[in-house]
Order: structure tokens, then sequence, then C-alpha cells
């Protein structure tokens, strides 16, 4: 039974996962630095009441005049810090799941996208405190009484412990994270698949990141409004009450600002995640083949 557990384990993490986590760390490194300011103005779309900015460019001018340029990348040393080991295990966990989904390499983009879903959930455990603090940080508008990462995390933990406060918005990160990497990892697939029709399996630089583009894409379609139930609970002043508390907030958008407060932010997203995306695929893609050769596994 021993050997045999043994040799499952080593079916499900191969040696060159080791790679995937390394590789995902620069990734993700390379894609909060490319997307932060798009991403602060997206969320401040979805969390600021109903009225104070115009849109997503008037979220823009007014940040900069405000507060300066460098508040574009505020809330960023949350997943600066974090994002690498989310990342990481986001890449990770998709390549394991590759391998339960099914044994063979050639896998369909039905069981691609079911890989992917699975790998999102397996990401939430990491990502949900990451983007709750990524939030918060990105909710203050440069007032006197804005506070540090530090005292944010500090204050969370203090008032509300580790579920209601660190964990707050785990379920909306799973319910989000799900259909968003499940679209993210077919997206990308489809579209490499495309390209190697034209240049064999190894495809340029150029349709790698135009294939990164797509999963990111994907990735927005498959899950936006759960995203803004996502940073509307994370940035609440209090935890969500009772275990329907996605279905509630989607009820409440709908009510206060009607079916388009659901995609409140969208546009900004999509535009990040051009060059956001393509900077994550190209990144995982190069330094995984780099550490292959330096590695050999």
């Amino acid at each position: 039974m021993s050997l045999l557990m043994a040799e499952s384990a080593k079916n499900l993490f191969p040696p060159g996962v080791l790679n995937d986590l390394l590789a995902g760390s620069i990734a993700g490194a390379a894609q909060v630095i490319v997307g932060q300011p798009l991403d602060t103005i997206k969320t401040r779309a979805q969390i600021a009441p109903h009225g104070q900015f115009k849109g997503p460019m008037d979220i823009f001018l007014q940040t900069v005049r405000k507060e300066g340029p460098f508040a574009l990348y505020k809330g960023m040393l949350s997943p600066l810090l974090g994002i690498a080991g989310v990342n990481s295990l986001l890449f990770a966990a998709y390549a394991v799941s590759k391998r339960v989904v099914s044994p063979y390499p050639q896998l369909s983009l039905g069981e691609i996208a079911l890989a992917g879903g699975m790998a999102g959930a397996i990401n939430s455990i990491l990502a949900s405190p990451v983007e709750m603090f990524k939030v918060r940080m990105q909710a203050q508008y440069g007032l006197p009484g804005d506070k540090r990462l530090s005292a944010v995390a500090r204050d969370m933990w203090t008032e509300w412990g580790f579920r209601k406060g660190i964990m707050r918005g785990f379920w909306a990160t799973v319910a989000r994270e799900i259909p968003a990497y499940a679209g993210f990892y077919a997206g990308f697939e489809f579209a490499k698949r495309k390209f190697q029709r034209t240049y064999g399996p190894s495809i340029p630089i150029v349709p790698l990141l135009a294939s990164g583009s797509c999963g990111g894409i994907c990735y927005w379609l498959a899950c936006y409004p759960l995203d803004v139930v996502k940073s509307r609970v994370q940035q609440a002043a209090g935890p969500p009450k009772g275990i329907f508390y996605i279905s509630d907030e989607l009820r409440i958008i709908v009510k206060e600002q009607g079916a388009v407060g659901l995609f409140r932010g969208l546009s900004p997203s999509l535009i990040r995640t051009i060059p956001a995306a393509a900077a994550t695929f190209a990144a995982y893609e190069l330094s995984r083949e780099w550490l292959l050769e330096i590695t050999g596994i």
C-alpha cells in the first residue's frame, strides 16, 4: 500500500512541479507590476458609492489630481508580497489538476476548463486574503486617516479574527475563481492551439502574448459580476451575514444600480487584462523554459 501511495504521489507531483512554482512566482510579479494601475481603477469603480464617479476615466483623473499618479499603485504591496505565492500555487495546482483530469498530455478544451476550475478553487486559499487587503487599501482616497497595509492587517485581525477578518469574502473568492480560471486556461489554450497550427509547437513571443491576452479576457467575461460581489463584501464595514450572502449581495446591487451595476469597472478590467495577462503567460512560459534548461526537469 505504501509503495502504491508513493507511486501515486509521484504521478501527481512530478519533479517539474517545482519549475511550475518558480515560474508562477515570476509570472505573478509581472502581472502585478503591469496591471496594478488599471486594477485600482476597476476596484474603485466597483466599491465607490453610486454617483461618486462618472466612469473609469473620471476615476483616473480624480485619483491622479487629488492623490498623485503613484496612488494608482495603491494596494500593490499586498499582491506583490502575495501574488508570487498565489500564482505559483495556481500554476502548480493547474499542473496537478490536469493529471487528475486526464492521464494523457493532450487535454480537450473542456478538460482544460475543468482543470482550470479545480486550480482556481485551490488558489482561493491564498487569493482571498491577498485580494481583501488589496481592496481595502485601494478604497482609501488619500485622506489623513488612511492606513498602511500593516495597520489594515492588524485592525482586521484584532476586530474580526481570522475567519471574519483575514478570510473575509473567501466563498465569494471561490465562486469567482472557479469560472474565472476555467475561462482563463481554456481561452489561453484555444488561442495557443490556433497559433500552433501556423507556427508549430513552439510559437513566437507575439502569438504567445496574444494567447495570454485571450485567456485574460475570458477570465473576466466568465466571472465579472462575482468579482464585483467579492470586492464589495471584502470592503464592507462588517463581515457578510448568512450562508447566502453572495446571492444577497447580487440582489442588492441590482436593486440599487440595476443590472449594469454588476459590470461596473469591466472596461478597465478588459483593457488591463491585455498587457497583464500577456505579461503573466509570457513570463511563465519563458521562465519555465529557462528553468527547464537549467534544471533538466
